[in-house]
């Protein structure tokens, strides 16, 4: 029988045990959520997948680095409840891939944001950030007001069907005259207006 003494003086013991115990214990918290209905499927059926405005908006936000200030996940908090709205909960998530939650705060989360102010009060924030906030230390984005080329679409829609995103045949044929015209600011704002909605309908 193994004692602490002999896994303890055993290096290579040591480390097959320690992976198989957190290895174990992921699993146990983790595989249970796949099969928990809150965790995989849309919110009172108010989530809706992204638009084609709103998905290049996404791909926007990531492209510039937004996540890295800004988180996405309300915790149960008073304090950030009072701030922030609802706190987060999964089934607002089923269609992130990935997911946008964060953990960095450089500025305030963006979950509730959706609605909180209007298309042109994000507009000048995004072109100035300290014409609307003057203590922001936010950098001006001035080059997102340039039209928006997203000739894959209707290709990263298919993807996103393939992992479960409920698109149909016509919303992936439809895609690329939907974000026809459009300015990568737009976009972007788009996709901004739309986060957090779902729970604010249910309150």
């Amino acid at each position: 029988m193994l004692s602490h003494d002999k896994i303890e003086r055993s290096v290579p013991l040591l480390i097959v045990l320690t992976i198989f115990t957190v290895a174990f214990g992921g699993l146990v918290e983790i595989v249970p959520l796949f099969f928990q209905k809150s965790t995989t499927t849309p919110l009172n059926n108010l989530v809706k997948p992204y638009d084609p405005v709103r998905l290049a908006g996404r791909d926007i936000y990531i492209r510039e680095g937004c996540y890295n200030c800004h988180s996405q996940m309300i915790r149960p908090f008073r304090a950030e409840t009072e701030r922030y709205g609802h706190y987060s909960v999964a089934g607002e998530f089923v269609y992130d891939h990935p997911f946008q939650w964060g953990s960095k705060r450089t500025g305030p989360d963006l979950h509730r944001v959706g609605g909180r102010y209007s298309d042109q009060w994000h507009y000048t924030h995004l072109m100035n950030p300290r014409d609307v906030v003057p203590e922001s230390n936010m950098p001006a984005y001035p080059w997102l007001d340039r039209p928006l080329k997203e000739p894959n679409i209707g290709a990263k829609m298919a993807a996103l069907r393939a992992v479960g995103v409920p698109y149909t045949d016509k919303d992936i044929a439809d895609a690329p005259k939907a974000v026809e015209g459009k300015t990568e600011i737009q976009a972007l704002i788009a996709y901004l207006q739309g986060m957090g909605l779902a729970l604010k309908q249910t309150r």
